[in-house]
């Protein structure tokens, strides 16, 4: 009886989990949905962004007065029949969020990186609203005997793409009538939106070629006006406010040690080495490899060896040159890193970006030879030329495809400190070395695929690099990016 009973309870709850036709069968089986998940780590970083508002909700102070827009009752409205509002301020990287309400079929649009009265889509470009589930856009068409609905935009109309650059990914947009949340980042090349809480664009586009086919010269602009691109619908919007997210000041001038600026978190407390790791594997394929105990046996010898060879002396991360790298216990994926250093002369070291080698640090002006000896001639001297190293430290210098020299020389003398800020945006990097650009946005390749087709890893550690040299870190500033 006890077994007929239990069955009985168990047909009960399969027959309750039983949802619509191709849903799964128990709320339990249900797989997150990859962009709702994508989106938790930008908007996490946003959340301690410095945000500016777009909009006091009285008046259209911060944009340029255009006929058919209106502050009212805390809302930014566009008429029906109104077309483009301009910010007064230019932006060039920047996250932009905002709250909007459509009406049925109602259009419109952001721009971004628009010139002064240009146009969004051409001129910039433009990210779009639209209710492209509306009546205005969709139909009934009777296709080999049978009704079907069908729909006369294009893949990059609908709402959340870039106009004619890139279609946006839907099921996101709310029905008319609800306020919507939407965020764009705009960081260099890169460009993400995200609607109601799910990436529906995340693209670079100097990887792209616009889908509609046509010319978009906006696509290369470095900064632009913001814009509501008005198509004669009526929309309100409300909460609009923008976070500069600009490259910071190519040199910092810390005056107490290990104090990060504003927007910027100590990745080193100038006390200890919290929040650092030891190498758990010099191949990094390997490393990523490690799963379970094995990863816990080998992340513990590392940070056995890691205590005995780095150290923190007078607020600075000493390293004794006798161990192995020092890795951060947090990985990193879009960002930017001040870093102060000192070498002793002829020292070698460098950055690791995502576990990838390298951002080089050196003695440019160390003469010798790979078996240690002093060229004895001229021909000797020229030769010690291809190493690299006497022209300055910040190249990418394990690059093979792409520029791994720097752009100048702008190592202060070995003894002294130097100064990276390193900017990272998915695989370019830009690198200034005590206040002068070095490196401009060069791709940093996948050092460990010898086959060149494998991108370089999304986000990973940071690691100050071994190479048998005396060596002293301070001043470790980060700033996320959202990606």
């Amino acid at each position: 009886m006890e077994c007929v009973t239990m069955t009985s309870r168990a047909l009960a709850l399969s027959l309750a989990c039983l949802t619509l036709a191709g849903s799964p069968l128990c709320a339990q089986d249900k797989k997150p949905d990859p962009n709702l998940e994508a989106a938790k780590r930008p908007l996490a970083i946003l959340e301690s962004a410095d945000w500016s508002s777009l909009f006091n909700g009285k008046d259209l102070a911060g944009w340029k007065p255009t006929e058919g827009y209106k502050a009212e009752n805390g809302l930014l409205i566009c008429e029906k029949g109104a077309k483009n509002l301009f910010s007064e301020k230019e932006y060039a990287d920047f996250a932009f969020t905002f709250e909007f309400k459509l009406e049925e079929s109602a259009n419109n649009g952001i721009g971004i990186r628009v010139p002064a009265d240009g146009h969004a889509a051409s001129d910039g470009m433009e990210i779009q609203i639209l209710d492209h589930n509306g009546s205005r856009y969709n139909g009934v068409a009777t296709i080999d005997g049978k009704e079907r609905k069908v729909s006369w935009l294009k893949p990059w109309q609908y709402h959340g793409s870039i106009y004619g650059i890139y279609p946006a990914k839907t099921g996101y947009l709310k029905p008319p009538g609800e306020w919507n949340t939407e965020t764009i980042i705009a960081i260099e090349d890169h460009i993400m939106v995200i609607v109601n809480g799910a990436v529906v664009v995340d693209a670079f586009l100097e990887d792209l070629t616009p889908v509609d086919g046509h010319e978009h010269p906006g696509m290369k602009n470095k900064s632009g006006h913001l814009m509501l691109a008005g198509h004669s619908d009526y929309m309100e919007f409300r909460n609009l406010k923008v976070a500069d997210l600009s490259p910071s000041p190519a040199q910092l001038k810390s005056e107490v040690d290990n104090t990060p600026p504003a927007g910027f978190s100590a990745i080193f407390n100038g006390k200890d080495l919290s929040g650092w790791k030891g190498l758990a594997h010099n191949n990094a394929n390997e490393r990523r490899a490690l799963t379970g105990d094995a990863l816990k046996e080998a992340q513990a010898k590392a940070d056995e060896t890691m205590k005995a060879h780095w150290s923190v002396k007078d607020g600075q991360i000493v390293y004794d040159g006798a161990g192995q790298s020092l890795c951060t216990a947090k990985d990193y994926g879009d960002f930017e890193l001040y870093v102060d250093w000192k070498i002793p002369p002829g020292a070698d070291s460098g950055i690791y970006l995502r576990g990838t080698p390298q951002i080089q640090i050196w003695d440019p002006w160390d003469p010798r030879k790979k078996d240690g000896s002093l060229p004895v001639d001229a021909k000797e001297w020229v030769e010690q030329y291809k190493n690299g190293r006497n022209l300055g430290s910040g190249s990418l210098w394990n690059n093979k495809r792409t520029k791994n020299t720097p752009l100048v020389l702008a190592d202060n003398p070995p003894g002294e400190w130097n100064q990276f800020l390193i900017r990272m945006v998915g695989d370019k990097v830009s690198i200034w070395l005590n206040g002068k650009l070095v490196v401009d946005r060069v791709e940093l390749e996948n050092y460990w695929d010898k086959t060149g087709t494998i991108p370089l890893p999304r986000a990973d550690q940071i690691e100050l690099q071994h190479h048998g040299s005396e060596l002293f870190f301070k001043n470790l500033y980060i700033r996320e990016l959202p990606y």
